[in-house]
């Protein structure tokens, strides 16, 4: 790390994934630009979800990640934010019931633009060209100038993310999340499904427990947490020009925030210790996170968490383990280990999607539902056997019905793939497939309480 961080410090390292831009004085230009728009979120706010991720750090709280895998300039509309926001607020429901406990809900949303590449360059039908970064570098399509990395679209990314996030604020605190409406939340191509069913016996339930509440005199009128919700952003911060762009400097505290998100995470490619990304994200007060892929080692995953959250911070940093669902038994305990022994204060969450890509017969990528379960499964496994707490999900889904994970209780097959196939980058889980797990994990939370409470009856018991 430099001796003294500021938020160009970056510049000096290594950095890797980062696009070439043939126009250099263009790009300053569109960064000087962003460095005097409005910050997208506040201080304050990231200060709230660093202590309820402090809370989830403790085992008393469970976090709640998801949105797209990466946002695009095509497929933004208030409908598809709306149907996201309204799937997450229905796995979050499914999750509290489970769990009993608050759900911290994160979204890959309002800046999720970028993605990391295997290979800097793509080849179709003999021509060579930059490979697709996300719409915030370039385009899709496959022509030189749409290829080209763009610095305007820096701007657009801004200002789609400040549309993005002035929706998510109205649903969150103006009503649409007001827990008598928990009905009102099913999507249509989710009703009359298995997980819809499910969801509509619970929504009775709490429907019932609201009528019981309102005759004590608590009502959404009278407290404000059944009718709002806490609601935040986050994405990989991969794009370092447009990260510093919208650092600022706290006015209150004196310190640095990164203000294009809440939460922001380092990607399992970008983690390297002595490089650009640990570097930035190393300075920001803002809660953060970092990817875990099987090839990380216990010694350097110390290592990192002693530059990214030096002082120990409950709520700091999270880990968000993408092993693949072969590899959690072999590569997730020694990391747990290792955190656990130096006494490590982290969020432990589990992201099931990045390590079961697969190519399908039909020719697309594609990610089965049971692979993902079984990480699921194999994470919170992982964590009863060594004595912690996996305190969090964080899925690649959307409100659209969409076919781009196959299997499921809808039975999504290789031959259905193509029919509502939409992802700019990699595949996610629709409405019905999110639910359907939200509804495992809750069981499994469920089944972990009851365990947690009478090992401690019987410890009482004892005594």
């Amino acid at each position: 790390m430099t001796a003294k961080w500021s938020p160009e410090s970056w510049r000096e390292k290594e950095i890797r994934q980062a696009p070439r831009y043939p126009d250099e004085s263009a790009l300053a230009d569109v960064e000087a630009r962003l460095a005097n728009y409005p910050p997208l979120v506040f201080a304050g706010e990231a200060r709230r979800l660093k202590e309820q991720l402090g809370a989830v750090a403790e085992g008393k709280a469970f976090l709640l990640q998801g949105g797209d895998c990466a946002e695009s300039f095509a497929e933004f509309h208030a409908n598809n934010i709306r149907d996201t926001f309204r799937v997450l607020l229905q796995m979050a429901v499914v999750l509290t019931f489970g769990a009993t406990c608050p759900i911290v809900k994160l979204g890959r949303m309002a800046g999720q633009f970028a993605k990391p590449r295997s290979a800097s360059t793509e080849v179709q039908g003999g021509e060579e060209l930059p490979s697709y970064r996300g719409d915030i570098i370039n385009g899709i399509e496959f022509e030189p100038a749409s290829r080209t990395p763009d610095p305007e679209r820096l701007l657009r990314a801004y200002n789609q993310s400040a549309a993005t996030l002035n929706l998510l604020r109205a649903f969150a605190q103006g009503g649409f999340a007001d827990l008598q409406k928990v009905h009102q939340w099913t999507l249509e191509f989710v009703d009359g499904s298995p997980q819809g069913e499910r969801y509509e016996a619970m929504a009775a339930r709490i429907d019932e427990t609201l009528d019981f509440m309102a005759a004590c005199g608590l009502t959404p009128q009278t407290a404000p947490q059944l009718r709002e919700t806490d609601f935040y952003t986050s994405h990989e911060a991969l794009l370092l020009n447009y990260e510093q762009a919208l650092t600022r400097v706290d006015s209150l505290t004196g310190q640095w925030y990164d203000c294009s998100a809440h939460f922001l995470w380092i990607g399992d490619r970008t983690r390297q210790l002595d490089e650009a990304h640990v570097e930035f994200l190393s300075g920001v007060k803002n809660p953060i996170g970092l990817k875990c892929g099987p090839s990380l080692d216990p010694d350097d995953l110390l290592r990192l968490i002693d530059a990214l959250n030096p002082d120990n911070e409950p709520g700091r940093l999270t880990l968000i383990a993408r092993m693949g669902a072969d590899k959690v038994a072999a590569g997730l305990p020694p990391l747990v280990r290792a955190v656990s022994r130096a006494g490590r204060k982290v969020v432990w969450s589990c992201d099931p999607m990045h390590g079961n890509t697969v190519k399908s017969s039909s020719g697309y990528k594609t990610r089965p539902f049971e692979r993902i379960l079984k990480e699921v499964k194999s994470f919170f496994e992982v964590h009863r056997a060594e004595g912690s707490y996996g305190g969090g999900v964080h899925f690649e889904m959307t409100g659209q019905d969409v076919t781009e994970c196959i299997g499921g209780a809808q039975a999504i097959s290789d031959e259905h793939l193509g029919d509502r196939y939409h992802t700019h980058c990699d595949p996610r889980l629709n409405a019905s497939q999110a639910l359907e797990l939200a509804f495992l994990i809750s069981e499994h939370l469920k089944e972990e309480r009851a365990a947690l409470s009478g090992n401690g009856r019987r410890v009482a018991a004892a005594s």
